[in-house]
Order: C-alpha cells, then sequence, then structure tokens
C-alpha cells in the first residue's frame, strides 16, 4: 500500500484526532501521545485511508472490524489508570492497530487472533509500525497465551457472554481485563480486578463489538 500521499497530512490529523478524544474526556495523556505516534491509516484498506481517523468503526473484512478511536482510547485507559503496564494480552488482533499502540504503553504486548488472514496484514502492518515488541499468532482467543502468563493486563476486542475461565487464571494478581460483555442483545464494558479477594466487576459505559467466537476462522 502507498501511504506516501497520506502520510503528508496524517500527522496534522491525527492530532485532530486527539483533540477529538480529549473533547469526549479521554484524560491518559500517556495514551493520546501513543495514539498521536501510531498512523492508524496503514491499518485499514486504502479505500477507506482517508476515514481512518474518524471516530468510526470501519470494516476490514471476514466480518471483522476497526474500533473506533474513542472505544481503543477508553479500554486503554481503563486498562493503564495510571499504571505502568509490563505484560499484556490482546484477544482479537484484528488489523493490529491497538497492539501497535499497546506496544507504546507496556514492555511486553502479546496478541491472538482467530483468523489467519487477518493477522497475515496485522504482522505487516505492525512492521510497518515498527511495533518490535509484539508477539502475535493464531489461536482461540478464548484459551489465552499460558506461556507468557500471569498478564498485568486482557484486553477483549470482542464481546462475550462471560470471561472465559483461562483469562481468569492467567491474569496477574492486581490486574485488569477489559472486556465488552453481551446480554439480551446489548452490550456493556467491563473491567475485571483481580485482587487477594477475588474478581471484581465494574460496569462502565455501553458498547458496540463484534461477537467473541470460539475456534479458528
Amino acid at each position: 500500500m502507498n501511504t506516501a500521499g497520506i502520510g503528508m497530512t496524517s500527522q496534522r490529523t491525527r492530532m485532530r484526532m486527539i483533540e477529538r478524544l480529549r473533547g469526549e474526556g479521554i484524560l491518559d495523556e500517556v495514551i493520546l501521545a501513543a495514539m498521536g505516534e501510531v498512523p492508524r491509516h496503514i491499518f485499514v484498506d486504502e479505500a477507506l485511508a482517508s476515514r481512518a481517523y474518524e471516530d468510526m468503526a470501519l470494516p476490514l473484512g471476514f466480518g471483522q472490524t476497526i474500533s473506533s478511536p474513542y472505544t481503543v482510547a477508553r479500554m486503554l485507559e481503563l486498562l493503564r489508570e495510571g499504571a505502568t503496564l509490563v505484560r499484556v494480552l490482546e484477544i482479537g488482533t484484528g488489523c493490529g492497530y491497538q497492539a501497535a499502540v499497546l506496544s507504546r504503553l507496556a514492555k511486553e504486548v502479546y496478541s491472538l487472533e482467530r483468523l489467519a488472514p487477518l493477522l497475515t496484514k496485522a504482522r505487516r502492518h505492525l512492521r510497518e509500525a515498527r511495533a518490535h515488541n509484539v508477539r502475535v499468532r493464531t489461536a482461540d482467543g478464548q484459551h489465552g497465551w499460558a506461556e507468557h502468563a500471569p498478564y498485568d493486563g486482557i484486553v477483549v476486542a470482542a464481546a462475550a457472554t462471560h470471561v472465559p475461565e483461562a483469562l481468569l487464571e492467567q491474569l496477574a494478581l492486581g490486574g485488569k481485563i477489559i472486556i465488552p460483555f453481551m446480554h439480551q442483545g446489548r452490550q456493556s464494558l467491563h473491567v475485571i480486578e483481580r485482587t487477594a479477594q477475588g474478581y471484581v466487576d465494574r460496569k462502565v459505559e455501553d458498547a458496540r463489538f463484534v461477537p467473541l467466537l470460539p475456534g479458528l476462522g
């Protein structure tokens, strides 16, 4: 994909996106700086590149979408909450955009995608974005990635009916899972925190995601 022409204006366009996110209530300047660094337009099809910085989800093919900038910022703000992230697991690599932003926020990022053709594109995008601390693989995200556990943060980029048991087990004490739940046709974003007394579930706001599906596509 030739992004040379887009790149001439992408920095200014990203800064407009950042100002809009501030206006929408995103206050974590570390996350805003990370999103200002990552060229979102390289993660979408060329035909949609001019809309990459608008506040909307965009289709990726295979029934998947890239989440809106606000959704990405909000999930990562909830994950960070001012803390330093060391090891983070992402369920649903998609095009790789959120993983690229996470690469600026955490020392190690592990990301799982059930659709192999989508992951092939994501690998290319992540190389172009120089997200060298992101490791990806094709897998059923509901099983997590036990080899690198425990994680101090897990982000699930698809709506589930419950938290997969494997993800709860792979979460470090004090860590958080950011996950959208689907119930009776409605979705809401939740923060699941692991404490010494157990898991604490906090509902945050309404959400809209593709469903979390089992197996490989």
